[in-house]
């Protein structure tokens, strides 16, 4: 991705999420109970467990789509709560479900978002070519969405999530659905943001996208956080891959 499009990179990490006995509870059902963790500026941090396991509710909160019912999340030092405004100004999210407008081109995608944001059409319009240009889909500017494989709507939400220049990056599982092919063409784009500093904060079931791309993770089950590791750190603390180590400390496996 182009410097100007990219974050400068600063010294030592700091804590730019965090949460504190955060709690969600849906009709008398508790999603997420009580946890706690942070997340330092240019890290990828991941959400490891099942359907359920309350990840998704988690970015939600953090990208200030839904409120807590307990406790307490700062994004940039900002009460979710209390600033949701100026933290979306300064995140993207990338969807696990397409929303893309099958009326629009794929560039009209991107120009029309970015008016969300403030952006002039002409500065949109240079905007999309470039990021079409790092998700490699320059060729498909006009193309309606329907014309799209799988593969290449996930990159262009990839691509519609990066429009505001975002600091950090939440993805809700972001290569469900794809063929390992378009998996990996995903994670090489998210390693290249990682490496500008990007945070980038994911939901994921896959055990080897969280050995690749993930920093530490967070094993949830049951909307609790049973560990915070590194994949290496927790992979030889149990044996085993992340699988295992998931089996291991929750007593059931990701596909329950």
């Amino acid at each position: 991705m182009p410097s100007a499009l990219c974050n400068e990179i600063k010294g030592p990490s700091l804590d730019i999420v965090i949460a504190q006995k955060l709690i969600k509870d849906y009709d008398g059902l508790r999603a997420v109970d009580a946890i706690d963790f942070t997340i330092g500026k240019g890290e990828c941090f991941g959400f490891l467990g099942p359907n359920g396991a309350g990840k998704t509710t988690v970015m939600r909160i953090i990208s200030c789509f839904m409120p807590p019912t307990g406790g307490k999340v700062t994004v940039f030092g900002t009460d979710v709560t209390s600033g949701p405004s100026e933290i979306k100004s300064r995140i993207g999210v990338m969807p696990q479900d397409n929303n893309l407008d099958p009326d629009l081109s794929v560039i009209e995608n991107l120009i029309v978002y970015a008016r969300y944001f403030n952006i002039r059409k002409s500065d949109a319009l240079r905007l999309g070519r470039v990021l079409l240009e790092f998700v490699e889909l320059q060729d498909k500017t006009h193309a309606k969405i329907d014309e799209l494989s799988g593969g290449m709507k996930h990159r262009l939400l990839l691509a519609r999530s990066l429009v505001n220049n975002p600091e950090i990056l939440i993805l809700d599982e972001p290569t469900t659905g794809l063929d390992p092919h378009s998996r990996r063409a995903v994670w090489d784009k998210l390693n290249h943001l990682k490496k500008q500093n990007t945070t980038l904060l994911l939901t994921t079931h896959y055990m080897e996208e969280a050995e690749k791309l993930c920093d530490r993770v967070a094993i949830m089950d049951s909307g609790r956080i049973v560990t915070v590791n590194s994949p290496a750190d927790l992979m030889k603390q149990h044996g085993g891959n992340l699988e295992d180590v998931y089996l291991k400390l929750t007593g059931r496996s990701l596909a329950d």
